[in-house]
This record gives structure tokens, sequence and C-alpha cells, in this order.
């Protein structure tokens, strides 16, 4: 035997054992694959619940805004009644469908505040159950102004 034939065979001996490797990449790959899928499902689940959310608070706003005060009605002046703003606003938002928030009143804007958690899909075979909504809105009555 020649010396470059004996140098190759000792090379041999000494290779390792790949089996096993595949199912390990596999297993990164698709946890990968399922945390992107996540992302993009319940991301966009995310944006749409946020997107409810503050069309439901503008509108219960726009309720807490339409509430005048009658007794300044009369003198001809246009006012928000700050008590029954509020209420208008937080019964919106108890109907059903809606999430409820709280209302507040300052000088004559309402702001409402919806915050809810949205469940996920996807994202919970990887511990994230629900992504966190907060949503502020406000509506000013400007009847009467010019």
């Amino acid at each position: 035997m020649s010396p470059d034939r004996v140098a190759t065979d000792t090379g041999r001996s000494s290779a390792r054992d790949d089996s096993g490797q595949f199912l390990v990449m596999a297993v990164v790959f698709m946890t990968m694959f399922l945390a992107l899928a996540g992302l993009v499902v319940d991301g966009g689940n995310y944006l749409n619940a946020k997107d409810a959310a503050a069309t439901e608070a503008e509108q219960a706003a726009r309720a807490g805004a339409a509430a005048l005060d009658p007794g300044q009605l009369h003198g001809a002046t246009l006012a928000l009644d700050p008590a029954l703003a509020v209420q208008n606003a937080e019964q919106f938002m108890s109907a059903p469908s809606q999430h409820p928030g709280t209302a507040w009143v300052v000088g004559s804007t309402v702001y409402v505040n919806i915050t809810y958690n949205q469940p996920t899909q996807l994202l919970s075979f990887i511990g994230i159950s629900n992504m966190h909504v907060d949503v502020t809105e406000q509506a000013t009555n400007v009847a009467g102004v010019s």
C-alpha cells in the first residue's frame, strides 16, 4: 500500500455520527415558524381589537359630549352636564358587545378609556396568553361655536 492510501483510511476512522441533527433543526425551525405565524395572526387580531376599542371609545365620548345641562339651555348658554356626560358615556360602554371602561370630564371635553385583555390564539403556545388593549379617546361638544 502507498502512504497516501494509509493516511486516507485513518481519517475515515474518526468520522462522527450525524444522526439526529435534522430532528433538532426541525424542532428549532418549527418553533420559530410557529412564533412568526403567531405574531402575524395574533398581531393582526391585536390591531383589529385596538381599532375596535378606539371606535367604541370615540362613540362613547360622543354620547357623553351630547349631554348638555338643561338648566343652562334656558339661559341660551350651551354647557356640558359633567355627571350626565359620564353617565351617558359609561352607559354606552356597558351595552352588549362593548367593552366596559371609564369616563371623565375636563371642561367641555369628555374623555373615555377602554382597557381589556385580548386573548391570543397561536402565541399562547409559547406562553403569551393575551395582549393588553388600552385606548383613550375624547370628544368635545362644540354646538353653538362659530
